[in-house]
This record gives structure tokens, sequence and C-alpha cells, in this order.
């Protein structure tokens, strides 16, 4: 029997070959990329690769060897396209991208539209990125904020989109896919919840709490102290704490901010009942033009792929070659497609940087309906 090192010495042999031939294949990759950027062809043959795949296959034994030789050739298809990808955009043929670059957002001069009432989460969040003098109104929901950009009733909305506790605002994906609105700014509000009720409520008294499902969901510890408090959710905090008002009951409670309680002339009952202390909202700042900061670090897409098995590792292999940090990934059900999913990418970038273009170009190729949402 061979010993470990001369096992690994042939080893070594071999892979001296390997490298040898991966460089002798990449520069005839390269002369293919110079060919098609004359010749105007497609970088990404679906069906020239399925084709190469089941060749290569073919000539192995045994279905680990089979399964093992795919995967290598996929990667080394891969490798190639990025490096064609690049020879495109290095020959200016990305195409312009249709985004306008500024310098500023006007936030003086301008119209904003928040979801909720008056002391509501988005209320604060608009007045921290636009000032407190900003020219605003309020809506009931989300959709009738984007609705209102998109109509030109308000040059900006402020919604928010994700939690540090709670999560992702799920709807707010949906609308972002569904309307013709771009994201150019974000604001991150510190969230700190309290409950909430009319002047000389006692905690005896209150047999049912209104809030928001994301609210009741980050003061979850406090609210199973009172499992016998029914949770009922509302549109927003501060509507759940109009509601309390309105209703005149000591039997109700709201689950709101401070400004909010104060706004609608309630008195805190508790305060701070967050389940983390740290808990923030990231808030988005939307509009219905195509426009970038210039100093902008942040680039959200949406894009879909093929329902197959390897398709989404090969999509985020674009980020990875490009040195690309993605920061965030999310997913939602597609519209009369059982199973299948879109999903949405947060990646560090400004879409004037050679390793954004280049990423942009691969995803264009190989995703489906791709959407660039927004850099800020």
């Amino acid at each position: 029997m061979r010993t470990l090192e001369e096992l690994r010495e042939q080893l070594d042999g071999i892979d001296d070959q390997i490298t040898d031939l991966f460089q002798r294949r990449m520069e005839i990759c390269e002369e293919v990329g110079e060919y098609k950027v004359k010749a105007g062809r497609k970088v990404y043959d679906r069906q020239r690769e399925k084709e190469k795949l089941n060749d290569v296959a073919s000539k192995v034994t045994g279905e680990f060897n089979k399964k093992g030789i795919r995967e290598l050739y996929q990667q080394l298809m891969s490798m190639s396209r990025k490096l064609q990808y690049q020879q495109l955009v290095a020959a200016g043929a990305l195409g312009r991208l249709p985004f306008i670059r500024v310098d500023d957002l006007d936030r003086k001069n301008v119209r904003v539209v928040f979801q909720g009432t008056e002391g509501a989460y988005g209320q604060a969040a608009m007045q921290q990125y636009f000032g407190e003098d900003v020219n605003s109104f309020h809506v009931r929901t989300f959709r009738e904020a984007m609705e209102s950009i998109e109509e030109g009733a308000a040059d900006y909305a402020v919604l928010p989109i994700e939690n540090s506790s709670a999560g992702p605002v799920n709807e707010m994906y949906d609308l972002l896919d569904e309307f013709e609105n771009y994201i150019v700014a974000e604001t991150i509000l510190p969230v700190v919840h309290t409950l909430a009720g009319l002047p000389g409520t006692k905690l005896s008294d209150i047999r049912r709490v209104y809030s928001k499902a994301e609210a009741l969901m980050q003061t979850t510890h406090f609210l199973d102290d009172h499992s016998e408090w029914q949770r009922i959710s509302v549109v927003n905090t501060a509507i759940a704490a109009k509601k309390v008002l309105e209703d005149q009951d000591k039997t109700q409670a709201a689950v709101c901010s401070a400004y909010a309680a104060k706004i609608h002339g309630l008195s805190v009952l508790v305060d701070q009942i967050n389940d983390e202390p740290d808990n923030s909202t990231r808030f988005i700042v939307v509009t219905n033009q195509k426009i970038f900061l210039k100093d902008a670090s942040k680039i959200s897409i949406r894009f879909e792929v093929p329902h197959t098995s390897g398709s989404l590792y090969a999509i985020l292999s674009h980020f990875i070659y490009n040195d690309l940090n993605m920061t965030k990934i999310e997913s939602r059900p597609i519209e009369g497609r059982q199973w299948e999913y879109r999903f949405f990418v947060d990646f560090e970038g400004n879409m004037e940087d050679a390793a954004v273009k280049n990423a942009l170009r691969g995803l264009r190729e190989e995703t489906t309906n791709l959407k660039i949402l927004g850099n800020y």
C-alpha cells in the first residue's frame, strides 16, 4: 500500500495539470468573450450549458462522480460568464442604468406622507429625516402611502420595512414589487413602547389591549404576564391610542409610544415594555423618481430564479465574485405559483462602482424580473 505522502505527491502532480488546464481554459473563454462583445451575442446560453453538463456527466462513472463533475463544471462555466460580463462592461455594453445621480434630496420644498395618524412612529421617523417643520399628511395604510407618491400627491413617503426584533414588514416588500416607486434613503428610529390608557386607569381595569401586530409581538413578554388581556391588532400604534381616547373605556389600553399617548391625552400606565431594550425600526424614504444620492452605499434589488436545484446559489455567486457584501435577503411567495418565491436582496455599493455594474450585468442575464428598488 502506498503511503499518505506518496498519495499526496501524486495528487499534487494532478493538481498542477488541472491548474495549467484551468489557465488555458480561461484564456480561451476570454477569446469567446471578445467574440461575443463584437458580435453582440448573449453571454448566458442556458441550453448550451445544460447540454455541456449532461455531456461531462456521461464521461464519468458512479453517481457521486457524476454529481461532482456537474458541480465542478457549473463553477467553471460560472467563472467564464463572470469574465465575459466584465468584458462587456469594459466595452460599455452594460447599457445606461435608468437612475439619475443627485447631490442631495430637497428636504424643505417637499410634501411627505406617512402611514398612521398623529403620534405614529412613522411621523417620528419622518421628522427625524426631514425635520419637524416638514409639510406632511398621513394616510391609513401603506398602500395609500405608495399610491400618494405614485400619483404625485406627495413627493416622498416614509415607511417601515424592518424591525430589529419583529423582523421584516412583509407588506412593504410586496408593495415595492407592485409599485414603480424607489428607495432613496433610510432612517433608523429607536422604538420604545409603553402601555397607555385613559387617565385614572388601573392595570386591573384592563380587558383589551390594542396595537399594531408588530408592536404586540415586540411586547410579548410583558403581555404574557397579563394573559387575561385580549390582544387586538389595528393598523398603527397611534390609531390604537386614538381608539382608546375616543371610546372612553377604561377596560381598554394601547401599546404605543409616549409621544402618541401625550398627543391623544392618555396616561402612560407602564413605560418601556419592549422585549428588547435596544429595539429599533428601519424606515425607508420612497419616491416615484429614479434617483440616487452620489454617496449612496446600499442597493436593494428584487428578482426571481428558475425553480430548480442550485439556482439561487448560482445567482448569489455574483456578489461573492465581485467582492460585494450582501447584507440582507428576504423571500416572498409569488402569487399564482405555488411554492415559488421572489427574492429581495440588499448589498453594499453604489451604481457607479465597476463591481456593482459587473454584478448587475450578470444578474440581468441570469435572473428573471430583476428590478433595482433603489440605491441609497
